[in-house]
């Protein structure tokens, strides 16, 4: 019988400048740490491998291609990246976000989102996307639980399985949150990446995910990226996402933005640009951009 690995003990040193604070999560491939670094003199958090990962050599891949791109990446509503260290163990290092994650949120019972909360996450999570998508990588992994809520700001953390558009394997991302395509092993493109638009504002606002409820039993279990579902039995693959009205009164902007993004066939879903523009317009936010200077 296998043990559980240890993890790193409070007052450990992961890395020559990082000293471990607490160890935060543990995942199927990965360990998250808060750590102090005293080149910032500030807490950071750190993804490494788990001490039984460290010769997969796919989780290496994927764990550095994430550090590699956080790096270059700066956005108000994606996870700051500030190094990727190789040695002693592969870890990336990112900012620590105080908020809550959006899963939590909703799992906390709060008090409901406000549908114009709701076009502003989108909003948010649409120019997250908008900026992933013009620095050439699809998010492909889009759920509640990699989103943070801070101080009414949406940020993006996770980007492991991202990856440039074009034909993807079959089930890469979150079983019940990815886009048919995804699921079916098809060609990804940014259509991809509205879906999980729409499936995180479904559920932020019912409080329930579109797939993989009760009625969604045959995966219930595979809950991890990369799931071993064989392609019949994904949700999405079987049902359309039932009007988000039939669940929660919202305005009809709102539930039509929505819905709409959750439509099965990726050329019959609005691009993102269109999805911000609908968004923008049920949340009564006016387009920042200029008229062109008078010749």
């Amino acid at each position: 019988m296998s043990r559980t690995p240890r993890t790193l003990a409070p007052g450990s040193t992961l890395a020559r400048g990082y000293q471990v604070v607490e160890h935060l999560s543990r995942g199927r491939a990965l360990d998250v740490y808060d750590v102090w670094s005293t080149e910032r003199e500030c807490r950071c958090v750190a993804k490494v491998l788990r001490p039984d990962r460290l010769r997969d050599a796919s989780a290496r891949r994927r764990l550095e291609r994430e550090g590699r791109l956080l790096r270059r990446l700066t956005h108000p509503h994606v996870v700051r990246g500030y190094d990727l260290l190789l040695a002693p163990r592969v870890a990336v290092i990112m900012e620590t976000l105080t908020g809550e994650t959006l899963a939590h949120l909703l799992e906390r019972g709060a008090e409901r989102l406000r549908p114009a909360e709701i076009g502003q996450l989108g909003l948010q999570l649409c120019s997250a996307i908008g900026y992933l998508h013009r620095h050439g990588v699809l998010h492909l992994d889009l759920k509640p639980s990699n989103i943070v809520a801070e101080a009414g700001r949406a940020k993006l953390i996770d980007l492991s399985v991202a990856r440039p558009p074009g034909p993807g394997p079959a089930g890469v991302g979150t079983w019940c949150y990815m886009a048919p395509e995804q699921a079916r092993d098809g060609t990804l493109e940014p259509a991809a990446d509205v879906w999980g638009i729409g499936v995180v504002l479904w559920e932020a606002a019912t409080g329930r995910p579109a797939f993989g409820g009760d009625e969604d039993e045959a995966g219930a279990s595979a809950t991890d990226t990369e799931s071993e579902l064989t392609p019949d039995r994904y949700p999405q693959l079987l049902r359309r996402a039932r009007p988000v009205r039939a669940h929660r009164r919202l305005p009809p902007g709102l539930a039509r933005a929505i819905d709409t993004a959750l439509r099965p066939t990726p050329a019959e879903r609005p691009t993102v640009p269109e999805l911000a523009a609908s968004l923008a317009q049920v949340s009564g936010v006016v387009s920042p951009r200029s008229p062109r200077p008078a010749s």
